[in-house]
């Protein structure tokens, strides 16, 4: 058996980045072969990953990246089980690792992102191991890229809320104050044809139910279902929004007298559509009392 020391352990640690504890029983089982044993480590790491992986993530940030040219851009949510971790600096880091792995290997999809490789490792080898070092599951949700011949500009809030654009024309100001209103606004699309079909007869649904509610003629019926539909598709459509830093013109109107075109845009909000687990606390104190 070789013997195993403090210097071993500490290289090990810094190869791995995992605790002091499980470096020294890697090493051991690898009888002192730190390579052995960091094979081991990442065998184990993706174990423990597994075991983690059923347990609900809904928690997370938006990180981003935007290429120096400003030509090629993503943005992707990645979720962990509480808000506290969310916080920590390796999550940070690997949130923003994966967002660039995004934009230059240019991934179908998260499954193929998960497969890309940055400095010797895939992905989805770096996320286990953070797994392993962090303790709570930790997904790949979902991603946007733009590659464009105009700009592409971000902007996150507090990192639970992200937007990509994707603008030719304009300046870099303009680009900013755009994605900032789509955060502020959360616009369904760019315009009107983008707005998904059964939204649009909900509103026209309700607006029916409404009108005939209040005792409104039939005749009348169609003229103010549709106007109701219509003031709903200047609320969620972003070149009809009144602009919010000044409602005097609409995001159309700014675009053109900026001579600025919106190709696409991506608006990402933490956790959105995720059904979070609701504990009973209460229930569960009440239940150990009795143990």
């Amino acid at each position: 058996m070789a013997e195993i020391t403090a210097k071993m352990v500490a290289q090990l640690r810094e190869l791995t980045g995992l605790g002091m504890m499980e470096c020294k029983k890697a090493l051991v089982e690898a009888d002192g072969d730190i390579k052995k044993a960091e094979e081991v480590m990442r065998i184990k790491s993706g174990n423990k990953a597994s075991k983690l992986a059923g347990r609900t993530a809904a928690e997370g940030i938006i990180a981003a990246f935007i290429s120096d040219d400003k030509k090629i851009g993503a943005v992707l949510e990645v979720n962990c089980e509480t808000d506290f971790l969310a916080k920590d600096e390796g999550f940070i880091a690997f949130a923003k690792l994966a967002a660039q792995a995004v934009a230059d290997a240019n991934p179908a999809d998260v499954d193929a992102l998960a497969q890309v490789v940055v400095n010797g490792k895939t992905v989805e080898e770096i996320r286990k191991d953070a797994v392993a070092k962090l303790g709570e599951n930790v997904t790949l949700r979902r991603f946007a890229r733009f590659e464009t011949a105009g700009q592409v500009a971000a902007y996150l809030h507090g990192n639970k809320l992200g937007v990509l654009l994707d603008i030719a024309g304009g300046d870099e100001q303009l680009a900013k104050q755009i994605a900032m209103h789509i955060a502020a606004t959360k616009p369904k699309s760019l315009d009107a044809s983008g707005v998904p079909a059964e939204l649009i007869e909900t509103e026209r649904r309700v607006a029916t139910e409404r009108a005939k509610e209040a005792g409104k003629p039939e005749a009348m019926l169609e003229k103010i279902v549709e106007g109701t539909v219509q003031k709903y598709l200047k609320d969620v459509v972003l070149l009809s929004q009144s602009f919010v830093m000044d409602d005097k013109v609409t995001i159309e109107q700014l675009l053109k007298a900026n001579s600025a075109t919106v190709n696409a845009f991506n608006l990402f909000v933490v956790g959105e559509g995720i059904e979070k687990a609701v504990v009973d606390y209460a229930a569960e104190v009440a239940a150990a009392a009795k143990i």
